[in-house]
């Protein structure tokens, strides 16, 4: 959308047609009959409009099947976003969208006032340069809108932790315990019950679940409790639920595990 915007800021009305509702297609299309790249986004986009057409048309028991089927078939579900930015997308997925944009921005004249950003002669290439990272993915796992409940569950990231933990830095976040600790009962002794369980409330509060999503991490962050003590550095966390944001802050000794005869 951003990219969009910035495509259609003083977009000459020629350039644009005077008939055309979508101006995005109507600029790409024109591109396209002397930019080769351009073209072949062109046919993709077609293309991709004729399979939602006819995907339109299909009965409306056959939708939910196609819906539940792989985003990697040849007839890939566009959601209406998707379907609304097609173009700019298309020429991302791509990876020729930053192309484009530098084309647009050396023949700016043809389609452009003198005033657009495109047509300035320092924004018009910082654009297609900042458009060269995003063309450099790899769009071919997207998450989708249920990604939050598709995270590996507590156990299996206590498990990895486990695995792989005698080879993390002392200060890694994937060695938090929780503040509280829970009795459980285990067959194992009871240092091992307690840890097993507060790194696995601990793994599960700061990992991105269903509940949860952590919107920030820093580490050794200081915090000075009180005014005759040493700021004591810390993991600091920032968390979002479906009602509130929460700011949580653990020393550096908690999270190791060893606070000793700290308080």
């Amino acid at each position: 959308g951003v990219v969009e915007a910035c495509l259609l800021h003083m977009l000459k009305r020629r350039a644009a047609g005077f008939l055309r509702t979508d101006k995005v297609a109507a600029l790409f299309t024109k591109v396209g009959k002397t930019c080769a790249i351009a073209g072949d986004v062109c046919k993709k986009v077609q293309e991709l409009q004729q399979q939602v057409e006819s995907r339109k048309n299909q009965p409306n028991g056959q939708e939910p099947l196609k819906r539940q089927g792989s985003t990697t078939s040849k007839a890939p579900v566009l959601t209406p976003q998707a379907i609304k930015h097609i173009w700019v997308r298309t020429a991302l997925i791509e990876k020729v969208l930053d192309k484009i944009v530098q084309y647009i921005v050396d023949n700016c004249s043809k389609y452009y006032e003198k005033e657009a950003l495109l047509a300035d002669p320092v924004c018009g290439p910082i654009l297609a340069s900042l458009l060269v990272g995003p063309c450099a993915l790899e769009y071919t796992k997207l998450k989708t809108a249920d990604h939050y409940w598709t995270d590996p569950s507590a156990d299996e990231l206590v498990q990895r932790h486990r695995i792989h933990g005698a080879h993390g830095r002392q200060d890694s976040p994937s060695k938090r315990p929780a503040l509280g600790i829970r009795k459980r009962h285990s067959s194992g002794s009871t240092s091992e019950d307690r840890f097993a369980a507060s790194a696995r409330e601990y793994v599960e509060s700061l990992h991105q679940n269903s509940r949860t999503h952590l919107l920030y991490g820093k580490n050794n962050v200081l915090v000075q409790p009180k005014d005759d003590l040493e700021a004591i550095p810390g993991y600091l966390s920032l968390h979002q639920s479906a009602d509130s944001l929460t700011l949580k802050w653990t020393p550096n000794q908690l999270m190791n595990g060893t606070l000793g005869d700290s308080e």
